[in-house]
Order: C-alpha cells, then sequence, then structure tokens
C-alpha cells in the first residue's frame, strides 16, 4: 500500500539545520607517524564543514599504496578493477606502535570489457594491509610513499549462483522468472538478470560490498539494480528487489536488465546501485543509485543529479525478507557545465548522515589526464522527505520528471567535503593531477572506514579509499587470454584522517 510523504524521523538523531563552512583552518606540521597506541599525533587541518550544527573535519592525506596493474590472481587473471568495492574483513583492524593493520575485501565489478561485456565470474580478493601514518609536511617521492600503505594479495573467492553454476558479466539479454514461494519466502528469489536463455547464469555488474560478522557479505549491482547475499564460500544466500521505480523496463513495461540499449523507466543503464553501506549497529543496510532513473530525468546529464536513497532493516534476513524502511532523494553536485557528478559510493557515517565519493571520469586511465571533480562530500537525510511506499515507488510519478524536483519533496543537503585532488596532499605523496605516471586515477569507487584509535580524538576515522583501474594493463590477462590494454595503470589507494563527530566503531562493525 501506497503511504503518505513524511519527513524522515526513523533511525534519525534530529538536530539543528544544515550549513556548511569551509574555510580553511591553519595547519600545523608534524614528523611523527601516528602510534596506534591511543597516543595523540599533532592535527594538520586542511578545511572543515558544518553540517546540522557539528563540524567535520579533513585532516589531509596519510597514506598512499598501489598493487601493480600486471599482478595476477589465483585464477591467473588480471588483479583489476579492485576498487569497484572495499571493506574491512571483520575482526582484523588492528593498531601496535604506530601501525594499523587489516584485511580489506575488495571486489572487482564485470571484467576486462573495452569492446564488450565478457563471461566473467563475479569475484572477491583479499588483500592484507599494513597503514604507517605520515604526517609530516615534507613532500615523499612517489616510491617512498607506497610505504606508507602496505598491500599484500592473499587470496580469491569466487561467486556462484544457485545449483553451484557460475555467476557471468555479460549484459542480461533474459529474465530468469521469481523462484516458487517469492515474495512470501525470504530466501526466495525474484525475477533475475541472467545472461541468456542459452547461458542462465545470473548476470552480476557489482560494484559495492559490506561484510558481516559471520563472513557472509552483501553486494549491490548495477544490472538489477539489485542487492544480493552471499555466503563466505560466495554461493548466493538472497536478493534484495528494490521498489518499482528502480526496476529497468522498456516501453511495454516489461523488464529488460540489459546495459546496452536505453529503456523507458527504472535505473540508467550502468547508474544502478553503485552505492552501498551497512550500519552495523542497528542492522539497517543503505544502497544509492549512481545518478537518476530515467523517469526522473537521468537520461541526459544535465538532467539527472537527483538519484535515490533506499534503506533495508536486514536484522533478520534469514527468517523475514529486508523490509523497505526509508527511501530519500539526494542531489548530487552539478559541473560548471550543469552536467551531474555521478556518485560512485557512500559510507553510513551516523544516524542520517553519511559519506558519498562524487568524481568525474578524469585522470589516468581517464578520458583526459586534468581531472576536475574527485571528493568525498557528506550528505544528511535529517529533514528530508520520507518517500518509502509512496505514489513515487511507482515509475508512472517520478520525483524529478525532466530534472525538475517535486515541490513536494524536500531533498537531502548535500556538501562538499574532502577533495582528493588538493595539490599540497597530492605532491606530499608523490602524486599529481595531469600529466605523467605518477598521475592520480580516473576512477575513485570506493572506500571504508577504520578508528584512529586516539584517545584525544575518539572521533577521528582513516577513510580508506581506493580506485577502480578497469584491469588497464600492457600485460594482462583475461579468462586465460593474454591483452594489451595500451596503458598500465596500477590499482592505487589513498588514505585521509578524518574528523567524524557522532560517529562509532559499532556502527561500522569494529
Amino acid at each position: 500500500m501506497l503511504r503518505k510523504l513524511t519527513t524522515t524521523t526513523c533511525f534519525l538523531a534530529l538536530v539543528s539545520c544544515a550549513c556548511v563552512s569551509a574555510s580553511p583552518v591553519p595547519s600545523s606540521s608534524s614528523n611523527s607517524h601516528g602510534n596506534g597506541s591511543g597516543k595523540s599525533q599533532p592535527q594538520r587541518v586542511i578545511n572543515s564543514v558544518k553540517l546540522n550544527g557539528r563540524t567535520y573535519l579533513n585532516k589531509g592525506l596519510v597514506g598512499f599504496g598501489l598493487i601493480p596493474s600486471d599482478f595476477r590472481e589465483s585464477t591467473g587473471d588480471t588483479l583489476g578493477g579492485i576498487g569497484s568495492a572495499i571493506d574491512l574483513k571483520y575482526g582484523t583492524f588492528k593498531a601496535s606502535e604506530g601501525k594499523f593493520s587489516g584485511t580489506f575485501i575488495v571486489q572487482p565489478d564485470r571484467g576486462y570489457n573495452v569492446d564488450q561485456t565478457i563471461n566473467y565470474q563475479a569475484r572477491t580478493h583479499e588483500v592484507d594491509f599494513t597503514l604507517v601514518p605520515y604526517y609530516d609536511t615534507v613532500n615523499l617521492t612517489f616510491a617512498a610513499a607506497q610505504k606508507t600503505l602496505s598491500l599484500k594479495y592473499k587470496k580469491t573467492t569466487l561467486a556462484w549462483d544457485r545449483n553451484n553454476v557460475k555467476t557471468s558479466g555479460l549484459s542480461p539479454v533474459a529474465v530468469r522468472q521469481p523462484q516458487q514461494g517469492y515474495p512470501a519466502k525470504a530466501l526466495a528469489d525474484p525475477e533475475m538478470p541472467i545472461a541468456s536463455t542459452e547461458l542462465p547464469h545470473l548476470s552480476i555488474n557489482a560494484e559495492g560490498i559490506v561484510q558481516l560478522q559471520d563472513g557472509s557479505y552483501w553486494i549491490s549491482d548495477e544490472y538489477g539494480p539489485y542487492i544480493y547475499r552471499f555466503s563466505k564460500e560466495g554461493h548466493l544466500i538472497q536478493t534484495i528487489q528494490p521498489p518499482n521505480a528502480f526496476l529497468p523496463r522498456d516501453v511495454r513495461g516489461n523488464l529488460n536488465f540489459t546495459s546496452d540499449e536505453t529503456l523507458s523507466t527504472g535505473r540508467v543503464g550502468n547508474q544502478g546501485f553503485e552505492n552501498l553501506s551497512l550500519d552495523h549497529k542497528n542492522n539497517i543496510l543503505y544502497a544509492m543509485l549512481q545518478s537518476a532513473t530515467l523517469q526522473d530525468g537521468g537520461d541526459t546529464k544535465t538532467a539527472s543529479r537527483y538519484s535515490r536513497l533506499v534503506a533495508y532493516d536486514v536484522s533478520l534476513p534469514t527468517t523475514v525478507r529486508p523490509k523497505l524502511v526509508g527511501e530519500w532523494v539526494v542531489p548530487l553536485p552539478l559541473s560548471s557545465k550543469n552536467k551531474t557528478r555521478a556518485s560512485s559510493e557512500i559510507h553510513f557515517v551516523s544516524p542520517g548522515v553519511f559519506l558519498a565519493l562524487a568524481r568525474d571520469g578524469n585522470g589516468r586511465g581517464g578520458d583526459d589526464d586534468n581531472s576536475a571533480y574527485k571528493q568525498a562530500d557528506l550528505f544528511t537525510t535529517i529533514g528530508a522527505t520520507d518517500i518509502h511506499s509512496t505514489e513515487f515507488d511507482d515509475p508512472a510519478h517520478p520525483v524529478s520528471p525532466a530534472g525538475i524536483l517535486d515541490p513536494s519533496i524536500k531533498p537531502a543537503t548535500y556538501i562538499p567535503f574532502v577533495n582528493y585532488l588538493d595539490t599540497t596532499e597530492l605532491a606530499r605523496f608523490g602524486l599529481h593531477n595531469g600529466g605523467s605516471f605518477t598521475l592520480i586515477n580516473a576512477k575513485w569507487e570506493s572506500f571504508v572506514l577504520a578508528s584512529v584509535d586516539e584517545k584525544e580524538y575518539p572521533d577521528d576515522y582513516f577513510l580508506f579509499t581506493a580506485s577502480d583501474n578497469d584491469f588497464i594493463s600492457t600485460h594482462g590477462v583475461s579468462l586465460g587470454v593474454p591483452f594489451d590494454g595500451g596503458l598500465d595503470v596500477d590499482n592505487q589507494f589513498l588514505v585521509f584522517r578524518l574528523t567524524l563527530p557522532g560517529s562509532s566503531k559499532e556502527c561500522f562493525g569494529q
């Protein structure tokens, strides 16, 4: 049943109205590294912003590392695209004597697909890391900077459809009918995107991941756009299908999951659930479209800024089908030419507050070496209109036809925060925007937070962020076949230090 619009209060601690203050705060230099023992370090502050009456601080870049573009994982394929989604393996993050260590769970999207999509089996990788934060203002060389974040590949887990069938990365051109018992049975599948009737394998274009304490994990997908839960061994457990307004349909109203053609309503091709995050403490799973649905203006870049964020209660997913408990409109940033800066990742910060990774497509491996926008921004749904289970979940009732927001809807408040392209900060790690081999990568698509563990700064967190290199390598291997991508684009990682008031380690599963 559809219900009336409400101003969101669910799961949110209502506080004062949002405002912005982005003036730089004077910084001080330090020659010390973090010690991971609760002892505080001299602070550098690059900029501050205010949201809901709280002050958030960007304390700058503190780490950089990479995995070479030609590194091969255990299947023999190139280890690429791993910045599409990252999370911390549950319980692995530790601090000791100036070093922080743990294991990333990383997830590529759909393999090396320059000309067309390929039959690439979805997978996750484990990558061990050691962070030695660098707080000095003296510029490091590119080689020395890589010692601040050491990365070591550990293993790969392949993803499997029902009945131990391989998943695929092919753009789906067929639909598998719902399993018996859907939707009453919590684990029964809805209509599923499959590669074809001849190859009826679940097609996945994975873009977000969160791991649970039992080792299972949720992933978000662009084809559906769906959210899937897999066991720690990589077997499909269940599927969350979003409201009808999100589902890709042709002019006849039929489901059509392909990413290769423009449809009538629902998610835009390659603009599905790029964003995924979990409030571990309250068991609320959040997913957001990369940009607006087709009916909301998503067919043109100058009208596609109004994305949608959904929230699901996943407290008892095995016995109770995850219930939609919130939905909000999020206004994405615009370029100087009024084009939408699509969102590549979100991260839950505190009730009603999120980080969002918005960017252009320029940088190493992109269309142009010079990038104009790569940022970890903040947005809040506090005070925004909760539209879940209203008429707006019907594609016949868009929230922003032709990019004009319905006047009955108050969107989330979105503010700029951490600039990846800060010239001074990049130079400290031998990086720069535009030019040569030390150029910052084009496609930054994921991040995860971990506590700094300093008693004097309990609200300080490391923001680990990773790039999707699109498997681009001059010595690559895809499905066992060598390829030359014409360029080497390494798997780059950055680490920032942030002050995030109101956050808690429990909400991040730490």
